[in-house]
């Protein structure tokens, strides 16, 4: 197997530059350009504001050079594997590779409890109520942010501007005026913030539609607007991955592959972890090729643990149940792979092609 995500380069290493800045430990490389930016000019503010899904490709394809999101690229790093948001954000959010953390994909097998669960809702794969033995363990399953770190050292401070962070907003322009204050008073102070577009558009309507470079044309010119009047702050745009629209494939079809299953299939629909039924694993490696092996590779666990596809570090206790037996990695086809639970889009992510893993690095400094 070719790993290429490049964990020198990656989300992990631009969150290793910011817990560099911020006075905490850290455990992987950082980025050169970041580092020698904020030892040089020492700004109060950091903002890294992270777009979902606006992945190199798509940027380059709906903005002209002389854009501002391109004028200040200052270059294409790679996401993590999977490329997708549930495992990139929380390594952006920690400087901690997905085996580290564990949080690999929307679905996630957890060992404790033996659920899948789909992480972002708390919830078993399928089903809509909250899962309460999930819930239970929730505590000590969720990493070290960022931000709490920060906090919790009390020589500076970290904001989460999102959602599911401290502070939440209702559009791009309240964002805008969030992050205008937060950089207004106070010290040296980090913010990370999440935007879940343009992902939200290309999965309905794909990376390249009108829909999708409405919604990066409009964040192009916010975001220049607002930094125009930013002082004593560095900006640092990413993504979390890119996309690419898909064909989907439903395991039901195909019985033969289907039955050998122990459970159901977990982490992404382009990056599908197999728990097989014990003494079944020649027989499912035979059908599952038969029928697959011109839109996925198929890798045992021994590989992708030898592989350190996840990237390396201290692994987390429940990374050798969450990979099961087999992955099965979509890196030369458009094809989703489906069972009960996933959800079919016109558009997804977390294979292993370039329009999903290179994502762009962009930095402005406004010191």
């Amino acid at each position: 197997m070719k790993v290429r995500n490049n964990y020198d380069e990656c989300l992990t290493n631009v969150a290793c530059s910011i817990r560099k800045y911020f006075d905490l430990d850290y455990h992987h490389q950082t980025i050169k350009e970041i580092d020698e930016l904020l030892e040089k000019k020492q700004p109060k503010n950091v903002v890294l504001l992270l777009f979902d899904g606006l992945g190199s490709m798509i940027l380059d394809k709906a903005l002209d050079e002389n854009s501002f999101f391109r004028k200040n690229k200052v270059k294409d790093i790679t996401s993590v594997f999977p490329a997708t948001t549930t495992a990139a954000t929380n390594s952006v959010k920690t400087g901690l590779n997905p085996s580290e953390h564990c949080w690999l994909g929307w679905n996630t097998y957890i060992k404790k409890i033996n659920q899948t669960i789909t992480l972002f809702l708390n919830s078993e794969k399928g089903k809509n109520e909250k899962s309460v033995e999930f819930n239970e363990i929730f505590a000590e399953y969720e990493p070290d942010f960022i931000t709490n770190l920060i906090n919790e050292a009390g020589k500076y401070e970290g904001i989460e501007i999102s959602d599911y962070g401290d502070v939440s907003y209702q559009d791009t322009d309240d964002m805008i005026s969030i992050i205008q204050h937060q950089c207004e008073y106070g010290g040296k102070k980090y913010m990370y913030v999440y935007d879940p577009q343009p992902d939200s558009v290309i999965h309905c309507y794909g990376p390249y539609s009108s829909q999708a470079k409405k919604e990066i044309v409009l964040r192009n010119e916010k975001i220049e607007k607002m930094c125009e009047e930013l002082t004593d702050t560095v900006v640092i745009i990413l993504a979390d991955h890119g996309h690419i629209q898909v064909d989907n494939i439903y395991l039901k079809d195909y019985p033969d592959v289907y039955n050998l299953l122990e459970r159901t299939t977990s982490i992404e629909q382009r990056a599908v972890s197999f728990k097989i039924i014990e003494g079944k694993h020649d027989l499912f490696v035979e059908r599952f090729n038969h029928h697959f092996a011109e839109y996925f590779s198929l890798y045992s666990k021994e590989e992708i643990i030898k592989s350190k596809i996840f990237g390396d570090g201290c692994i987390h206790e429940n990374f050798q149940y969450a990979i099961g037996d087999f992955i099965a990695i979509a890196d030369n086809s458009n094809k989703c792979l489906l069972t009960e639970g996933d959800f079919p889009m016109y558009s997804h992510h977390a294979g292993y092609t370039d329009e999903e893993i290179y994502v762009p690095l962009i930095i402005i400094d406004r010191v």
